[in-house]
């Protein structure tokens, strides 16, 4: 029935234009508005694909990994961000070996998390 469909996924955020700015001047993609009235983005990422980005009035941030950005060099990446005022997060786990960065490593891939402005957690996962 829908293997033929196009999906795409999409997810919200508090306030379009901390987003817009963030996706833009922070991680350096393209964002272009839908509607602009109601809060509708396309965030553009890899291989020309579009994930839709939406104002929700109750947004609740997503506290699982919503969106990985796959890198060759995650200590490049993390280093970049941090001088564009990123801050990664640092989780007490007994499954976590995460360095002074906040990078993983040895445990899983090498990955290290942070939020957008609406909280939502994202990831720089090294690509093998």
């Amino acid at each position: 029935m829908l293997e033929n469909s196009k999906a795409y996924n999409g997810f919200s955020v508090n306030d379009a234009e901390a987003a817009k700015k963030f996706y833009t001047e922070v991680l350096g993609l393209k964002v272009t508005d839908i509607d602009a009235e109601w809060g509708l983005m396309s965030l553009h990422v890899g291989g020309g694909r579009e994930i839709l980005m939406y104002t929700k009035p109750d947004h609740t941030p997503a506290t699982y990994t919503m969106l990985n950005f796959p890198v060759d060099d995650v200590d490049a990446v993390v280093d970049q961000l941090i001088e564009r005022g990123v801050t990664f997060l640092r989780y007490d786990s007994e499954h976590m070996n995460q360095d002074d960065k906040g990078v993983n490593r040895g445990m899983g891939p090498t990955i290290a998390w942070f939020t957008d402005p609406a909280g939502n957690v994202l990831s720089i996962i090294e690509d093998d």
